[in-house]
């Protein structure tokens, strides 16, 4: 795995909002920044509570033109759309790049095992991915996993990229633009 001395080029993936009684695709949207300038947006769609967000996030970043150019992927939470679960270390091996998972809060990693395991389809699959992840470890007064990137170099990332509070504002850009998308105009807590 390419193992990048600096973090330049980073693309940040979340998904927009949908109904709770939504079933079908999610919208996710991806933002790719040179530095503290964004670059491009990229797009995909997965699965509510499926099990399509590794191998769709790989197709959108290895289909883009700027996969040549990134140093590592960012994605806001380890599931997308409900509960429809990334393999962290397969698209980290699939993009040849490293991944950094950022929630702002320590997830309530009892409560998803538990949801997971009564409520959602594949759900033992699922939980041991989030498993395979490792730990959430706060870092940068954020919490992080991490395929492909020792913590120091997730620190650096986490305070290069944090410019207008904790989240990497290619996380902060993502989730503004799904939400203006999909809503009709941003929301502007991430």
């Amino acid at each position: 795995m390419t193992r990048p001395r600096r973090l330049v080029h980073v693309a940040g993936f979340d998904d927009a909002p949908f109904p709770r009684g939504h079933r079908g695709d999610v919208l996710v949207v991806g933002t790719v920044f040179a530095g503290e300038r964004l670059d491009g947006v990229l797009s995909c769609r997965v699965r509510r509570d499926g099990v399509n967000a590794t191998r769709r996030l790989v197709q959108a970043i290895t289909g883009s033109r700027f996969h040549p150019q990134l140093h590592a992927v960012l994605l806001q939470g380890i599931a997308l759309a409900g509960f429809n679960v990334v393999d962290i270390h397969a698209l980290a091996e699939a993009v040849d790049r490293p991944v950094l998972v950022v929630c702002r809060r320590r997830p309530d990693l009892a409560a998803m095992r538990r949801a997971l395991l009564t409520r959602v389809p594949g759900g033992r699959r699922k939980w041991r991915l989030i498993e395979r992840a490792g730990p959430m470890e706060p870092l940068e007064g954020v919490y992080v996993q991490r395929a492909g990137m020792e913590r120091e170099a997730a620190a650096r990332l986490l305070r290069r990229f944090a410019l207008h509070g904790r989240i990497p504002e290619p996380l902060r850009t993502a989730h503004l633009i799904a939400a203006g998308v999909v809503l009709g105009e941003s929301r502007s807590r991430v």
